[in-house]
């Protein structure tokens, strides 16, 4: 896991960022005393963390598109990237948890089809299937949902998809993105994620994305200038009296966090010490908060939540990646640097290949 880059630190605080923001909305019912939601009026610092995995998976994502052989090596890496520990994660929820919380005897808690619905439905990445028979956490809107952060799976999924089919055709070419992106702010706009229909996702999710691949185009000489970090993080604040803080995110947002994570200003974190955890403390965090307060009865203040389930998810995603993720991750088709970008002009990496 040796990296010469601060993407697994930011990852890991994108990841953490949603954990504690989600120990606001299922402890107290509601995320009105979120520190940024509540400084903004606009959003909780986990969509934030939200914002940053879009764009950092833009950027990663583009470049491992041009360092992979093929497009089914592409698409396979993608695959073994979400779907095993998302697997684990499912059959932990379904065989374990469920069983723990279920008011129904154990035998109609597994005769229920409803019970292997959540699981099937959810492997093939159909998040609205977050409940299962008899389970309930907590009496809050929310307590019935198993894990609420796998509604952006499908999104990222789409994301991929988006990417080997434009690679696929040659067109990663900045004005296909520069549409894209604009589509993507005219989602926001909008705000299609109030759609019921999967597409007002990831529509909502598109310029996060997108302001990625655009920065990955860019030699990275370009990505470490402090001036333009500057200018864009100045953009950023100035959008929160606005009252366009999620709009004009992709435009703003998306500089600062490349510069973060390539600036040689900042020292490297060795925050992939003991494994990739920033996918697993995701999918775990939720379901994790959800155990500790059926088991508390509800009696947990937000920062009581937050101090347990994060070392208990971070001692999850850690089972998670040396079991599961990181053996199938060795499964990865093999890399090489590409010499041509997908608009046919030479291609010049502003990262080694991804692995």
């Amino acid at each position: 896991m040796e990296r010469h880059d601060n993407f697994d630190a930011l990852r890991l605080a994108a990841a953490s960022s949603v954990i504690f923001s989600h120990a606001f909305l299922l402890s107290e019912g509601t995320e009105a005393h979120e520190p940024l939601k509540f400084l903004t009026g606009q959003a909780i610092l986990g969509i934030v963390g939200v914002f940053l995995f879009f764009v950092i998976s833009g950027f990663l994502v583009t470049q491992s598109f041009f360092n992979t052989r093929s497009p089914l090596r592409f698409a396979a890496k993608r695959g073994l990237r979400i779907f095993p520990g998302l697997a684990l994660c499912l059959l932990v929820c379904t065989l374990l948890l469920g069983p723990l919380v279920t008011r129904l005897p154990l035998g109609a808690y597994f005769a229920s089809g409803k019970t292997w619905d959540f699981l099937g439905a959810n492997l093939l990445l159909q998040v609205e299937h977050n409940t299962l028979p008899g389970v309930r956490f907590t009496g809050f809107p929310f307590g019935a949902i198993v894990d609420g952060p796998l509604w952006s799976l499908p999104c990222e999924v789409a994301m991929y998809g988006m990417v080997l089919a434009l690679g696929s055709l040659r067109l990663i070419r900045l004005p296909v993105l520069l549409a894209l992106f604009a589509a993507g702010i005219a989602c926001l706009w909008f705000d299609t994620a109030r759609s019921p229909y999967l597409i007002g996702s990831i529509g909502w999710l598109l310029g996060f994305f997108v302001a990625g691949m655009i920065l990955a185009l860019l030699p990275r000489a370009w990505l470490v200038d402090g001036r333009i970090a500057l200018a864009a993080l100045a953009g950023l604040i100035a959008s929160v009296p606005l009252h366009a803080l999620i709009l004009l995110f992709p435009l703003f947002g998306a500089y600062p966090v490349l510069y973060l994570a390539l600036s040689p200003r900042f020292k490297k974190l060795p925050a992939a010490r003991f494994g990739d955890l920033s996918y697993g403390l995701y999918i775990y965090g939720w379901p994790v908060e959800q155990t500790l307060l059926y088991l508390t009865r509800g009696q947990l203040a937000w920062w009581q939540l937050f101090a347990l389930a994060l070392p208990l998810s971070a001692a999850l995603a850690f089972l998670s990646w040396h079991l599961v993720e990181a053996p199938c991750l060795r499964l990865k088709p093999g890399a090489a640097p590409a010499t041509k970008e997908a608009g046919g002009r030479g291609w010049r990496g502003v990262l080694p290949p991804i692995p």
